[in-house]
């Protein structure tokens, strides 16, 4: 049936060699990204990388169009932001001494429950973020461009498959061999650590995000490793163990500050049209409400089921109770609109904040064991983080006019799928390195599961975290980034050093790409700006893609090696 537009029925756009070409993208996307979030404690968003893999794929097999590629890119993602909020939240239960306690069977429930609720609440807000707001979404925006403009054929795939094999080839030689140092440039400073993480997927990061965002993401670790920790300690006003302290209860001030300010500002004075969108109907005509079967009345019971079920398995599965349970499924609603809202926006999506929100209202009445309280926020971030992945998929397809019901539904495939996905790859990496493996400074920093543990277990410095919150809101207000001055306070000075050195990079390619394109016309000009940062975009998701990879299969080979002897 056709929704009323021009677009492509959408069972024409939902393909099943799209669904094959998703799912297969998924488990790797999925993987990868799992040990992206946990080494780095970052997790750059795949939808740019998935919309061009997608393409070229499809382009391969014959009559491919941008609607399908954008569905089949849609299932691709999905798991990415699945496998985020278990990272971002789970294995700071590990860091606490619950790892006998959180197994495969918890962090799957915690996925599907997540899952589940990101899929009803997308259903639901569809309308008022995508039809009515017009919101930017820049990634979203900035797929569908890509897809647009992309002719994903012999060069843009040698690009991608080659550098991919490159970072892959890298490190086997880093973390399997040992032939190359993990840290380069390393100075013994006391309570910072000092160097330059030898990594092509950190760099790519830095590469990827660029700009401001990276500034304040320096900004911030300079201030905290250099300005608290080694000025403060020098000058006698506290112990570098205390300066880590203050540093790390900062960090995590200024980023729930940052999602706090994102409620009050943002999500608040948008509460009434959002409450009519969700109530909007089929008057429009224009085929936007309906996501699940094309009738208004027959979603509303399908979406209801789903969130009764969710209720009911984080109740009696996960043992959260009845009182908590029904809590985790209305906030879920209430800090997904806060994902769509801060995707729509910034781009960014802290959905380790929103777990953590809820997670700390749960805890001042339930009295649940501190375990438990990692489902809570494991769920809620889950939730979150495939909702700012769907609205983003909904504003590509927005643009290139691609049925948002086709998108929903292979969101669907692809994030259960992820789910399954995601749990394994946390039990194989926690099984090979073990859980001493994960914290800041470790293999592992995890710093989103770090913050959650910490404040399930206390804040070392609760002056510093008052600040941070304040801080936090006020540079909000100050549309300033937040989040990502705080992300540089929390994490370790060489990610952060890492990253920037990425960003300089980004700066440098395309000063030398403009110095190429001076003496072209302005139509050349435009067209050979295109293809540098496709070029640029394309080298460095498939040198983030190489090493995540890579990675979870070597950690996955140390586990079967482990269990063969």
């Amino acid at each position: 049936m056709d929704n009323g537009t021009n677009r492509t029925p959408w069972r024409g756009q939902l393909t099943l060699r799209g669904v094959i070409i998703g799912c297969v993208g998924c488990v790797i996307i999925t993987a990868s990204s799992a040990y992206t979030a946990l080494r780095l404690g970052a997790l750059p968003w795949p939808i740019v990388f998935a919309a061009v893999v997608s393409l070229f794929f499809l382009k391969l097999l014959g009559n491919a169009s941008l609607n399908e590629a954008n569905v089949t890119h849609t299932i691709m993602s999905a798991g990415a932001m699945v496998a985020g909020g278990l990272a971002f939240t789970i294995p700071g239960a590990w860091m606490l001494g619950y790892a006998d306690q959180v197994g495969w069977t918890q962090m799957l429930l915690v996925a599907l429950c997540g899952t589940v609720l990101g899929l009803a609440c997308t259903a639901v807000i569809h309308r008022h973020f995508i039809v009515d707001s017009q919101l930017e979404f820049p990634m979203g925006n900035a797929a569908a461009q890509t897809l647009r403009a992309t002719e994903a054929g012999g060069r843009t795939g040698a690009q991608l498959f080659g550098s991919m094999g490159i970072a892959g080839a890298y490190t086997v030689l880093r973390d399997a061999l040992g032939v190359l140092p993990t840290m380069l440039a390393s100075l013994p400073i006391p309570g910072v650590t000092f160097g330059i993480y030898n990594s092509p997927m950190m760099l790519s990061v830095g590469f990827l995000v660029g700009g401001a965002a990276v500034a304040w993401w320096f900004v911030g670790a300079a201030f905290a490793n250099f300005g608290l920790v080694v000025a403060g300690s020098a000058a006698g006003l506290w112990s570098v163990e205390a300066a880590q302290g203050i540093v790390k209860s900062l960090g995590m001030g200024l980023m729930m500050g940052a999602g706090i300010a994102v409620v009050i500002r943002d999500i608040l004075p948008e509460a009434a049209g959002i409450l009519r969108g969700m109530r909007g109907g089929d008057a429009s005509g224009d085929g936007q409400e309906s996501l699940v079967s094309g009738s208004v009345r027959l979603d509303a019971g399908i979406l209801g089921l789903a969130t009764a079920s969710v209720a009911v398995l984080a109740c009696v599965g996960l043992g959260l109770g009845p009182v908590p349970a029904v809590v985790v499924v209305l906030l879920a609603f209430v800090t997904t609109a806060m994902s769509a809202q801060s995707c729509g926006q910034t781009g960014i999506d802290p959905m380790e904040i929103f777990g953590l929100i809820v997670m700390l209202v749960v805890a001042a009445f339930s009295g649940l064991p501190q375990v438990r309280l990692f489902y809570v926020a494991g769920i809620v971030a889950v939730a979150c983080g495939l909702a700012g992945d769907v609205m983003n998929d909904f504003k590509a397809g927005a643009i290139l006019g691609t049925d948002p019901r086709a998108q929903w539904l292979g969101q669907a495939i692809g994030g259960v799928l992820g789910a399954f996905v995601a749990a394994a790859v946390m039990v194989a990496l926690v099984s090979a390195y073990g859980p001493d493996a994960f914290g800041p400074d470790k293999q592992f920093v995890a710093a989103q599961a770090s913050v959650v543990a910490t404040m399930v277990s206390g804040i070392p410095s609760v002056p510093a975290f008052v600040i941070g919150l304040v801080a936090g809101i006020a540079l909000y207000y100050a549309n300033l980034p937040s989040m990502m001055f705080g992300l540089g306070v929390y994490l370790p000075f060489y990610l952060s050093f890492t990253g920037a050195l990425g960003a300089l990079a980004k700066v440098a390619y395309d000063r030398v790409c403009a110095a190429r394109r001076k003496d072209l016309s302005a139509s050349e000009k435009e067209e050979a700006h295109a293809k540098s940062d496709e070029s640029g975009l394309v080298v460095a998701s498939g040198l983030l893609g190489g090493e995540s990879v890579v990675g979870v299969i070597i950690a996955l080979a140390s586990v079967i090696a482990g269990l063969a002897g």
